[in-house]
């Protein structure tokens, strides 16, 4: 927030947001968001207390955000996705005083809300354009609260007193596993985060990020909004995630710098009209949320020339914990036929442990565990989660990793993906890449079902690219040319679509309940 109200000091006419044909510039945001936080304060709102931010990639969301620090309040992210039942158990856990959120969500809040303040705001609020492809039509057509908080007084004493530090930040983990959790980030896990992110990714002033990762995930929090806060960058925003209007997005705003998952850059590589030419402007590509394939990066160089750059993070880390050099060959570990993640970035320590917590090998994989200036303080009212979690002053990821000579990361997947076939370990990244080489295949996810033989098969849920091809015994002949019989599928189930978080990542574990 400091670093947000020194560029507005030196650079308020510079802008800070762009949003379809709206550009709002770093005074209008502080603005803004001191008058959002003059109503919190006039409405009875002390420090500390939390608000529940449930938005897309709007610009209300930045302006909530920072109005919530400017009064005190603790903002709390999750995800518009979530329907009544998620929200009444988030609700119950974080107890926050006001909630903003579309007027879709409106309903599913009334139910669960109690007495709590709802402030509602549309998607289309902050610009003129109406693209009906990103610009919900059907949004109910009623005053928009938040809106007309902006145009009120604004609070006359010094709201940085206020600010609160610990935490700055309730996030919930994505949920891969099914079961959030609230981590708890503070004001200097943000600061710093932003600073590595600065250096790093070479982002200054005159630099136009690109956000394609949702503001409500650590990704496009830390990456997206609080670099580009923190530098005095311009953010491009484009409401939600579709592949044609962000393409438009590139090639009105001509971006340099992004961060997505891996699904999203498959996305974009699938557009019909997409070229090599559309990402001139980008000065790095990097891809956050889950590693990537070796396959996917080479098959994202060749068709659109730009090297995808690794990097590895958490919600419980504030996002990167480990990025890829800009300039450096990303390897791949001959052994798993993974890609490496990168190196641990400056002030970050990390370390591969067996299963007794005893250091590993090189190339000996292990748990991958991290500490540094990053790392959360806990899990919000979870002491015991909290605990397991930072055991001996080290973060446990749930990874399994490896590192190199050279000090290069390698993720191997998660421990509770392993699948276990008469005994022989089955890395499911290792089968997905293989299947991620064939022409046909747009997305892949491999998991174990039950098997009262072997315990468990194998078996792969995959997308086709459009206009492609393939049958399931032609996939199947594939793998097992290029993979030791038991890490074939037993069975290919062609899908649409894969289930995945808000983030990007594929939910391994809901296709495995398919399986049950």
């Amino acid at each position: 927030l400091q670093a947000f109200l020194a560029h507005c000091e030196v650079g308020g006419e510079a802008i800070a947001i762009r949003y379809f044909d709206r550009l709002i510039s770093y005074g209008e945001l502080d603005e803004m968001s001191s008058h959002f936080a003059a109503w919190l304060i006039r409405s009875g709102a002390v420090q500390g207390d939390r608000i529940f931010i449930l938005l897309q990639n709007v610009p209300q969301f930045a302006i909530a955000a920072l109005g919530a620090w400017k009064a005190g309040l603790i903002p709390v992210l999750g995800n518009p996705m979530y329907r009544q039942d998620e929200l009444g158990k988030l609700m119950a856990d974080c107890e926050p005083s006001v909630i903003l959120c579309h007027p879709s969500q409106r309903p599913a809040f009334e139910a669960v809300a109690g007495e709590r303040t709802i402030l509602t705001t549309t998607a289309g609020a902050m610009q003129s354009r109406g693209d009906p492809r990103s610009i919900p039509a059907d949004e109910p057509d009623e005053t928009d609260a938040f809106m007309a908080i902006l145009g009120t007084q604004a609070h006359e004493g010094s709201l940085c007193e206020r600010i609160t530090s610990d935490p700055a930040l309730l996030l919930y983990t994505s949920g891969t596993t099914g079961v959030p959790k609230g981590a708890m980030l503070t004001a200097s896990n943000l600061s710093y985060n932003a600073a590595v992110a600065r250096r790093w990714f070479a982002v200054d002033g005159d630099a136009r990020l690109l956000s394609i990762a949702p503001l409500f995930h650590i990704t496009g929090f830390s990456l997206n909004l609080c670099l580009a806060l923190s530098t005095g960058a311009s953010l491009i925003l484009t409401h939600r995630f579709r592949p044609d209007v962000v393409m438009d997005a590139i090639r009105e705003w001509k971006p340099t710098f992004t961060v997505g998952a891996s699904t999203a850059f498959i996305a974009l590589m699938n557009e019909p009209s997409v070229s090599p030419a559309d990402f001139d402007s980008f000065h790095s590509i990097y891809s956050g949320g889950a590693p990537i394939s070796p396959s996917l990066a080479t098959r994202f160089e060749e068709e659109l020339g730009h090297r995808l750059h690794t990097s590895f993070g958490m919600t419980e880390t504030t996002a990167q914990t480990h990025l890829a050099p800009f300039e450096a060959d990303i390897p791949v570990d001959p052994e798993t036929g993974a890609l490496a993640i990168g190196v641990p970035v400056c002030g970050v320590d990390a370390r591969i442990v067996d299963k007794d917590g005893k250091p590993c090998g090189l190339r000996e994989p292990g748990e991958l565990l991290v500490r540094g200036p990053q790392v959360m303080t806990g899990y919000w009212r979870k002491p015991e989660e909290t605990a397991e979690t930072l055991a001996d002053g080290w973060m446990h990821t749930g990874d399994i990793g490896l590192m190199d000579e050279a000090g290069w990361f390698y993720l191997v997947d998660r421990k509770k993906n392993m699948i276990s076939a008469s005994g022989f370990k089955v890395w499911p990244r290792e089968v997905e890449d293989v299947l991620y080489r064939h022409e046909a295949v747009r997305e892949a996810a491999i998991v174990g079902a039950p098997d009262e033989y072997r315990g468990e098969t194998v078996h792969a849920f995959v997308s086709l690219r459009a206009g492609q091809a393939v049958t399931e015994a032609a996939l199947i002949a594939f793998v097992r040319e290029r993979l030791a019989a038991y890490k074939c599928p037993r069975k290919i189930h062609f899908v649409d679509e894969l289930p995945k978080t808000p983030s990007g990542k594929i939910m391994h574990y809901q296709l495995a309940d398919r399986l049950k």
